[in-house]
């Protein structure tokens, strides 16, 4: 009963701070409420449409129009432009205002029912991947539909049925299965991981701060009297809150991902929460490591924060670690956030059975030991006031 009257006592002494210091309650509460909400905005969608591209018709037949109307019928693009030459096309890529140049060839529709082959040029800036994929993906489909129905018309002309004349046009067909996001739809795939990465950075911040304003604020034996001189109630009545708050924002993050975003859940979802709390506190404890191996506010915020964004383009997400250097593909293996990505890949898109995302639990619960290795040194730098009053 002791021990929970000093982890009370402590709890509530950081919860009378955090509404006194309103940088500190913005961190726990609005910040991330806007940050998943801005996440949500820009996801919710899933799939850029209408992204701008330019024509050049050089035919102007009824074939070339025909091309025309079904390239600006495809989901992604959108002809916005109808240019007269090329030079006009390559002013607007590098305005930025279209994304890909068409160029429609003179003679297209009389080589093409010559039987003769006509070419369709395209142009796409390269500056965006994401762009530059879906307008490709876009264009390929559209000139391959087109170039198939006009050889079906002219084979059937011929006399052959359909069914021979799509044996003739299509002698090999490819059957394509996307598993686990057939709808290539990026909010499926960037929503899960951008949310967790912020909740990443404000528990980071947060514990940061909450442990390093003592310091700085030179109220550090206070905290520790507060919970009759034991460091461990100290720092769990002090952490209580952040963790509490983080929990919380987990919770509105799923609902957010699975209610409004509509990513699949196709596993468990208590798994996936056990993890998100084990999430948080790996990252709690990585926190009490710097802080206390730095004993300075300002040097341990900035060593968390590029910490924490540094393991977002090391997750393997969007560049997969088994194509990383050897020795990069060790190094994206200290940050929990490789194992909680692994995690909701499992139990939301691919719907693997719960136990197999005990071994990244286990990862993610081996961090623990990093705060047991400085809580000696935190204890004495708290009692210490050559180490307070830092910036």
């Amino acid at each position: 009963m002791r021990s929970l009257r000093n982890i009370y006592a402590v709890m509530r002494r950081e919860m009378r701070r955090i509404w006194a210091y309103k940088p500190y309650f913005m961190l726990l509460t609005v910040l991330p409420i806007v940050s998943f909400l801005f996440f949500t905005a820009i996801f919710e969608s899933g799939i850029p449409h209408n992204l701008p591209i330019a024509v050049l018709d050089e035919d102007h037949s009824v074939l070339s129009r025909k091309l025309t109307d079904m390239i600006d019928a495809a989901p992604e693009a959108e002809v916005r432009y109808e240019i007269t030459d090329i030079d006009e096309g390559e002013r607007l890529m590098r305005e930025g205002k279209v994304h890909a140049i068409v160029q429609i060839p003179s003679f297209f529709e009389k080589n093409i029912l010559s039987n003769t082959p006509a070419h369709v040029e395209g142009y796409i800036s390269g500056d965006n991947v994401l762009t530059n994929g879906l307008i490709s993906k876009d264009l390929l489909t559209t000139v391959t539909t087109f170039g198939t129905g006009v050889q079906l018309q002219i084979m059937m002309k011929q006399g052959l049925t359909e069914k021979q004349a799509m044996a003739q046009a299509m002698p090999v067909r490819f059957d394509k299965h996307v598993l686990f996001n057939p709808y290539t739809n990026y909010g499926y795939y960037l929503s899960p991981s951008f949310m967790p990465m912020m909740i990443m950075i404000f528990v980071v911040l947060a514990t940061v701060f909450a442990i390093g304003s003592e310091l700085r604020y030179s109220t550090a034996r206070e905290w520790i009297e507060a919970a009759e001189g034991s460091l461990f109630r100290a720092m769990t009545g002090k952490l209580l809150p952040v963790f509490m708050s983080m929990t919380l924002m987990a919770l509105l993050m799923f609902f957010l991902l699975f209610d409004v975003i509509n990513v699949p859940l196709n596993g468990s979802f208590t798994m996936l929460f056990v993890g998100c709390v084990v999430f948080i506190v790996s990252y709690m404890g990585i926190s009490i490591f710097i802080i206390g191996l730095t004993a300075d506010m300002r040097l341990a915020m900035s060593l968390g924060g590029g910490y924490s964004v540094m393991a977002f383009s090391l997750s393997g997400l969007t560049f997969p670690v088994m194509a990383m250097f050897k020795g990069i593909q060790l190094f994206s293996y200290i940050f929990p956030f490789t194992y909680f990505t692994d995690m909701i890949v499992d139990q939301a898109l691919r719907g693997a059975p719960a136990a197999y995302s005990i071994p990244d639990l286990c990862c993610m619960a081996a961090f623990q030991i990093l705060p047991l290795l400085v809580l000696p040194r935190l204890r004495r730098i708290a009692l210490d006031s050559s180490y307070w009053g830092k910036m």
